[in-house]
């Protein structure tokens, strides 16, 4: 998995004492970021507005998966509320492990997961590897959060992040609301569901590529350092690693 971020890395020729000024000047140059800051707090809250006002589409089609608790629908997923989150979590039937940037994202996923219920939120992760495979992925990393298997139903090939042999042999995919070349075979997304009173589940949203950043609380974390997120143009996320795997 790539997730865009289009920041050029930090060259250290940019790091240097020219850019060192008095608390006065350095106070004027901070308020001057405080307006751009507010104007983009602005923009989310619209953005986010607008996001929300979404016309939703009635799920019709059943879905049946194998979890922690057994075979559920995509119904019973919701346990009670009427808000749902999925992360299409990159694990394909076969695979050794898990996509490294999923899994850079998942580390992320269990602390969120303490506050989501309180707000009528169930989040859960689907992938299409069987679920012996995701368990004992799931174990190696840690995670807590609710993990299922589709495999053997449509669902990951619905929300088009996964796709078929035969699409692989065209070289061209749909994915994140356009015609692209193929990747892999697996790639990332998240979607959301509405459940009503009467049971009747709509999908809501869904987004892919750089629009999952926003799950991502390191970078968060990153972009308030004076390196930035400090990566690669070309190849953005090189430098990340299952959490079990970095240098010591």
């Amino acid at each position: 998995m790539k997730i865009e971020t289009m920041e050029p890395k930090t060259e250290p020729s940019e790091m240097n004492p020219s850019k060192i000024v008095s608390k006065a000047r350095w106070l004027i140059a901070r308020k001057d970021l405080l307006t751009r800051e507010k104007e983009l707090t602005r923009l989310r809250d619209e953005v986010s507005r607008h996001r929300r006002e979404l016309p939703w589409v009635k799920v019709d089609k059943e879905y049946l998966f194998e979890g922690p608790d057994g075979k559920e629908t995509l119904a019973d997923l919701f346990d009670g509320r009427s808000q749902l989150i999925v992360y299409h979590f990159m694990l394909g039937p076969g695979w050794e492990e898990g996509c490294k940037s999923c899994s850079y994202l998942a580390d992320h996923f269990d602390g969120a997961n303490w506050h989501l219920p309180h707000r009528d939120v169930t989040f859960a992760v689907i992938s299409r590897a069987p679920l012996p495979e995701i368990q004992s992925y799931q174990k190696r990393m840690g995670w807590r959060f609710k993990w299922l298997s589709s495999h053997g139903n449509d669902f990951n090939f619905d929300y088009h992040v996964s796709f078929t042999k035969e699409e692989e042999k065209e070289g061209r995919v749909y994915y994140n609301y356009e015609m692209q070349d193929f990747i892999s075979d697996e790639l990332p997304g998240l979607s959301v569901f509405y459940k009503d009173e009467n049971g009747n589940v709509f999908h809501t949203y869904s987004t892919y590529a750089r629009g999952l950043d926003v799950l991502v609380g390191t970078y968060n974390f990153l972009d308030l350092v004076p390196k930035g997120r400090d990566e690669n143009h070309e190849s953005t996320m090189d430098w990340v690693r299952r959490h079990d795997q970095y240098d010591a």
